[in-house]
C-alpha cells in the first residue's frame, strides 16, 4: 500500500488535473453542480454494483470516478467563493470530532448500538428538529424506508424482539389479503406498502440489507433469465413459442450451474 506521503501527493495530482481540465476543456468547463447531479447519482450506483458483485478492481474505479465529482463540487464551489476542497474536508473532521465523543472526549459506551444512539441525539442538540431531516427526500422507497427506520431506532423507537416484528408482518399481510379479497384497489396499495415497510424492517432485525438483498435477487434472476434465451436460441426457438415446461427445463438448468 501506498505511504501517506505518497497518498497526499496523489490527491494533490488531482486537485491539479481538475484545475486544469476546469480552465481547458469545453465539457469541464461547461459543467455545473446541477448538470453534474445525475451524472453522480449514475456513478454512485455503479459503484454499489461493483460492491455487490465484489469486484475489488472495479470498486477502486469506481471509487475513483466517485472522488472526481466531490473535488468537481468543491472546485465549482471554490470559483463562487463560498467553499473549496479544505472547507469540506475540515467541515467532515469536524462534525466526525464533534460525533465520536466515546473517541474524542469522554464517554463512554458499550456497543455500536450506544454509539447510533448517541449520534442521533447529538445532531438534535445541533439543532435538527428531527431525527428524520437527515434522510433525503429524492431517496428511493426502499432504501428511504430503511434509512428512517434505523433513524428511529437510534432514539429508541423500535421493537424488542425479532419475533415480534415478524409477527407484525405477519398481521399486515393478513390485512392486505383481507383487502385483496375485498377487491379495494386504494386499500390494497396502502396495505401492499405496509407489507414492504414490515419486510425492510423485519430484514433489519435480521442484519440483512433489503437493498443489496432484493438486487442480488435481481443479478441472479437476470443471470439465469439470459441461460434460458441463450438455450432457446441453441434450440432455434423464440421464448413466446416455448411452453412453460420447456422453460422450466432449462430454467432448472441455471439454477444448478
Amino acid at each position: 500500500m501506498n505511504s501517506r506521503e505518497e497518498q497526499l501527493k496523489a490527491f494533490e495530482r488531482l486537485l491539479d488535473i481538475m484545475d486544469e481540465l476546469r480552465e481547458k476543456c469545453p465539457w469541464d468547463r461547461k459543467q455545473t453542480m446541477e448538470s453534474l447531479r445525475h451524472l453522480t447519482i449514475e456513478e454512485t450506483y455503479e459503484l454499489g454494483d461493483a460492491i455487490l458483485d465484489k469486484d475489488m478492481d472495479e470498486i477502486k474505479k469506481e471509487l475513483g470516478d466517485v472522488l472526481l465529482h466531490l473535488v468537481f463540487y468543491a472546485k465549482i464551489g471554490s470559483e463562487t467563493n463560498d467553499f473549496d476542497i479544505a472547507d469540506v474536508s475540515n467541515s467532515i473532521c469536524e462534525k466526525l470530532i464533534s460525533r465520536h465523543p466515546h473517541i474524542y472526549g469522554d464517554v463512554k459506551v458499550a456497543d455500536e448500538e450506544e454509539v447510533k444512539k448517541n449520534w442521533e441525539n447529538l445532531k438534535l442538540k445541533e439543532g435538527k428538529k428531527s431525527v428524520l431531516e437527515g434522510v433525503p427526500r429524492s431517496l428511493p422507497a426502499m432504501v428511504k424506508a430503511n434509512r428512517i427506520q434505523d433513524k428511529v431506532a437510534g432514539v429508541g423507537f423500535d421493537w424488542e424482539e425479532p419475533q415480534q416484528v415478524f409477527e407484525k408482518l405477519q398481521e399486515e399481510l393478513g390485512e392486505l389479503q383481507h383487502e385483496v379479497n375485498s377487491d379495494n384497489r386504494d386499500e390494497i396499495e396502502a396495505e401492499f406498502g405496509d407489507v414492504l415497510f414490515s419486510m425492510i424492517n423485519y430484514a433489519r432485525f435480521l442484519k440483512v440489507n433489503p437493498e443489496n438483498a432484493l438486487e442480488r435477487t435481481n443479478k441472479k434472476f437476470i443471470k439465469r433469465f439470459q441461460y434460458l434465451e441463450e438455450k432457446a436460441k441453441e434450440n432455434d426457438k423464440a421464448l413466446k413459442d416455448m411452453t412453460l415446461a420447456e422453460m422450466d427445463l432449462f430454467w432448472n438448468e441455471a439454477k444448478k450451474l
